[in-house]
Parts: C-alpha cells; structure tokens; sequence
C-alpha cells in the first residue's frame, strides 16, 4: 500500500446538506449507520464509504459550487462517463446520482481495497496491463461521445462535456505566452531560451489523432487495488476523447522521474506508433502549463493544489529535460 499522490482538504458527509444524506437512505434504502471519510484526491467534497443498518454498504461523493466552482462539472463528467460505460470490474458502479443545480452526489459501488503501492513492480506491471484492457474496454462500450463543448478556455477541463484532449492542447500553447512571467524558480533553466522549438512540439500534439475514449487521470490515488490484486480506476472527471496513446502514458507516470519510464514506453503499441517526440512534447506541454498555473490560479477551497502543480510540474519537466539531455 502507499499513500495518495494528491491530498486535498475534504468535507465530511455530516456536513452536506441535509437533502442529500436523505437522497442517500432514500436510495440506499436503509439508514446510514457508519461513516469512514476517504482522503486523496483533490475535490473538497465528501468522498465517504457508507454502511447502513441493512449492512448494504455503498461510496458517496458529494460537492457544491460554493465548495469549489469548477468541481460539480467534473462530477457531472463522471456521471456522464459511468452512465455511457455502464458495469464492469474495472470500474466502481454508478448506484444513482443526485443534482439540485448546486450540490451534486455519486452514489458508487463501495470496493474493498487499498491504493495500490506503484514502486513495486509487479504493481506497476499489473497497472500497465489493466490500463490497455481498460482503454480496449471503454472503447468496445462507447462508439460515440457527446460533443464536448467549444472553445479554448486553457481550463478546458472545467467546460461542460466530456473532455476535448486537444482543447486541453490550446490551452498549454496559450500558456506559452507567459512562460516569461512564471518565477524561475519554477522552471528549468533550459526552457525559455528553447521556448519556440518547445512550443511547435507542443502544437503539433494537437494535430494527432483523437479518436479514443480515454480516462486521463490515472493515479495512485484514484486507483483501489483488490484483496485479489486486481486495480479499480475511479475518478472519471476527466473522461472524453483523446489519442490511443494518452492512457498508457499516464499510467506510466508515477515513475516518470526514472529510466525505468523511458524504457517502458516501448511496451505499449500505441507509444511505440506515436514515437519520443510525442512522449517528450506531451511532458513540456503539461509541466508548462502546470508551473504557469501555480503561479497564477486561484484554486477555491482546494489549499493542497498549487504545491500539487509545482512538484507535478517539478516531475515532469525534470523528465523531459532528461529525455532531451539537458538535464
């Protein structure tokens, strides 16, 4: 077992609203008679396992716009994805969901586990594996997806709809405008002076095929292993439509800072198909565009984030430096 990548500040189901505790026993059909609060992740809402006195046992989360603005559209996306794929092992089950137009809820299928210790590896392999069944899942399931909502807000991720992976792009190439005003001591030395070479690798990102159902956020913390060993992917707030190869490279990315990531790569087709460069300008657009947010969002009731993005950012510029030897 190892601790959560990304810890957050969260509320506690005592204190949601009452309607929604009695959305949760009407659904649930038994009152709550237990409460044991989650950590990790991000969301300042509840993220709760529940026991009722009938013993059914269920997951909830629950959050408002007051809590955070941005968070209900990213509950909403995983209703939407959990609605569209339906049931499978892979995934915790969508129970009910509950939206006033302020709160929203997930009732989920409680999962036994822990999160999975990824610097042991044959948890990282068994991770490698189950994301290429994840991605050969999610696709037989879903031919099509609603069309995600237009523009290119750099915090695409945070429109309606399911996510639009090269929106996602345009916003880290509109990032690049303002690289020079993020403090050095959030970027390596090497960047600005290659800032334009940088920035056409990145462009040309969007330009890739985005003909994938893809999940986005897969790690440590939004994964629960099973006592049988098998992994769970949980957090679907940023499902939508991206390349083949974007799964199976952030699966990768817990030992980004390694060789190990580099030499890995190899085993998956669909990296192999979409070359270095590829994997190289994907690590400069993310790292950039995460250091230019540190500096620069204004992150509501979510304290633990801007030090999440710095170190993130750390990570993944400190790798594509290595890959590009400059560092």
């Amino acid at each position: 077992m190892s601790a959560p990548r990304a810890v957050g500040r969260r509320a506690t189901y005592a204190s949601t609203p009452d309607q929604v505790r009695y959305w949760v026993e009407e659904t649930l059909g038994s009152p709550v008679v237990e409460t044991h609060e989650q950590v990790g992740g991000m969301s300042p809402g509840c993220a709760t396992r529940l026991v009722c006195a009938d013993g059914a046992r269920a997951f909830v989360k629950a959050v408002s716009a007051e809590l955070n603005p941005h968070t209900p559209v990213l509950f909403r996306r995983e209703v939407l994805a959990l609605e569209l794929l339906g049931r499978h092992p892979l995934w915790a089950g969508l129970v009910a969901s509950y939206d006033d137009g302020d709160w929203v809820a997930l009732l989920l299928d409680d999962v036994e586990g822990t999160h999975p210790d990824l610097s042991l590896d044959a948890e990282m392999e068994r991770l490698l594996r189950q994301t290429d069944e994840l991605s050969a899942t999610m696709n037989l399931r879903v031919d099509t997806l609603p069309q995600p909502v237009a523009g290119d807000d750099p915090q695409a991720l945070y429109r309606p709809g399911p996510t639009d992976f090269a929106a996602v792009v345009r916003g880290w190439e509109g990032a690049f405008e303002h690289l020079h005003e993020v403090p050095p001591d959030l970027l390596p030395t090497w960047v600005l002076p290659r800032i334009d070479d940088l920035r056409a690798g990145v462009v040309r990102l969007g330009d890739v095929a985005m003909d994938t159902v893809v999940h986005v956020d897969i790690r440590n913390d939004n994964l629960v292993q099973r006592p049988t060993g098998d992994l769970v992917f949980v957090d679907w707030g940023a499902f939508g439509r991206g390349p083949a190869w974007l799964d199976p490279l952030i699966a990768r990315l817990e030992r980004v800072e390694s060789p190990w990531f580099d030499e890995s790569l190899g085993s998956s087709p669909a990296l192999r198909d979409a070359g270095d460069e590829v994997v190289t300008s994907w690590l400069v657009g993310m790292g950039t565009f995460l250091a230019w947010r540190a500096h620069t969002a204004v992150d509501v009731n979510l304290p633990t984030l801007a030090a999440f993005r710095r170190t993130e950012s750390r990570r993944f510029l400190g790798a594509a430096g290595r890959r590009l030897g400059l560092s």
